[in-house]
């Protein structure tokens, strides 16, 4: 068994496309109009081939109290991970990311979080333990 979809709320598919790809660096696979929505998945060029992220539409009402109350509490909703938190951050940074703080380390992981505009809190992370 394998992971080949996962998703994260989005308040506005358009708005999000453009933060995953321009921001993040992430390649759209998939838009297929549904309706009022899409189904819209992006990659990442460094991730498992075949494992896509989608950007659903966040319109079933308690959910929506769901995800408010995760991003009023500080709660990331997803977290992706990289070779280099560092270089990341930087590149982010210079792309217009906002993050939450500054790179922290606890039991072998340095991670900090960023706000992808979306209506969520993401966990930027990197280990760096000894393997």
């Amino acid at each position: 068994m394998k992971i080949t979809l996962t998703s994260i709320p989005v308040r506005d598919q358009a708005a999000a496309l453009t933060f995953y790809t321009e921001k993040l660096g992430f390649v759209k696979k998939a838009d297929i109009p549904m309706g009022e929505h899409r189904w819209l998945t992006v990659i990442s060029p460094q991730g498992a081939e075949g494992v896509e992220l989608l950007l659903e539409p966040l319109g079933f009402p308690p959910a929506k109290e769901y995800y408010k109350a995760l991003y009023e509490a500080s709660i990331p909703v997803a977290q992706f991970d990289t070779d280099d938190l560092d270089s990341e951050v930087e590149r982010m940074k210079e792309s217009g990311v906002v993050f939450r703080g500054e790179p922290v380390e606890m039991d072998g992981v340095r991670f900090v979080i960023f706000d992808d505009t979306c209506g969520n809190l993401v966990c930027l992370t990197q280990n760096v333990s000894e393997k």
